[in-house]
């Protein structure tokens, strides 16, 4: 190429060059993305999410998606990318399936909330404390021999039937439903002081407004206290490298949670609970959101 020809495309090349700078610049910044959060209808993990919008509103002034999904398709979404992560992974035996079949695929950020229990639940009042007693005659027959469960696909509901398994209650039925169906049946129950077993899991504003206990697991069907995990997409450190630090810190305790599952069933929209928590919660939202740039 001679010398004339060169100095003619020059500035084009220069063009070019400095468009791909702009480009990666724009893919490197968090701001101006939207990132994409998948959950289940669960009061805890509709409490967590949204919790972690507002803070990646608020603080980092990034938009927010949320995606709400059954279980499955949320760990797929994550698996494939067309979601960017969750907060609402319950290990090791809850979402065992999952992480068995997409763990390969997406990135465990860490552990945002210890101390998670899943397993069967009976109002205090009742005179059961086994699983093994739900094969009563009696009790069986209290119970109309049915378990309120919730959606479908959820690991608690397949957890559920294998303990209908091992524990010999074939003849039970797991009704299925949703969430805020098994917490409605409940509370109507527990106002009327009858017998009731649903599927149950801490931390949930159940807990906090009912007295009840878990039916004992001999043959820990259920497994013992878990944890609830974070996980991203792979590639969101690389695109994304501010929401991924404030999702690797995001840590809080069942009890905060449970200060923003109350408000909720209490009347607030999820959005008001979340945003009257972060701002009530200056410390611990700074500790997520230590090194991370801000808009403020």
């Amino acid at each position: 190429m001679n010398t004339s020809k060169l100095m003619k495309r020059r500035p084009l090349v220069w063009l070019m060059l400095l468009l791909a700078v702009v480009l990666v610049a724009g893919c490197s910044s968090d701001k101006g993305g939207t990132v994409k959060l998948a959950y289940v209808a669960w009061d805890s993990e509709i409490a967590s999410t949204n919790v972690v919008k507002e803070v990646l509103e608020s603080k980092l002034g990034v938009k927010v998606e949320m995606l709400q999904v059954d279980a499955g398709p949320m760990w797929a979404g994550i698996a494939d990318g067309s979601a960017d992560a969750m907060v609402a992974a319950w290990l090791p035996s809850t979402h065992a399936s999952y992480l068995e079949r997409y763990g390969k695929d997406i990135e465990d950020v860490g552990v945002n909330l210890d101390g998670t229990k899943t397993g069967l639940a009976v109002p205090a009042y009742m005179d059961i404390n086994s699983i093994d007693d739900l094969k009563n005659a009696d009790v069986a027959s209290s119970l109309n021999k049915t378990i309120i469960g919730i959606e479908p696909g959820a690991g608690i509901m397949s957890a559920t039937e294998k303990a209908l398994e091992t524990y010999g209650l074939s003849d039970y039925t797991l009704l299925e439903s949703s969430s805020a169906a098994m917490a409605q049946e409940l509370q109507k129950a527990f106002d009327k002081n009858e017998p009731i077993v649903v599927t149950g899991w801490t931390p949930h504003w159940m807990f906090a407004n009912m007295d009840l206990k878990y039916l004992d697991d001999p043959q820990n069907v259920y497994g013992g206290a878990e944890q609830i995990h974070t996980m991203a997409r792979k590639g969101l450190q690389e695109d994304m490298p501010d929401v991924h630090k404030f999702l690797s810190q995001f840590k809080w305790t069942a009890e905060d949670m449970e200060q923003v599952m109350v408000k909720i069933q209490g009347g607030q929209s999820p959005e008001e609970a979340a945003k009257e928590w972060v701002e009530s919660n200056e410390a611990k939202v700074n500790e997520w959101t230590a090194g991370v740039s801000s808009k403020e």
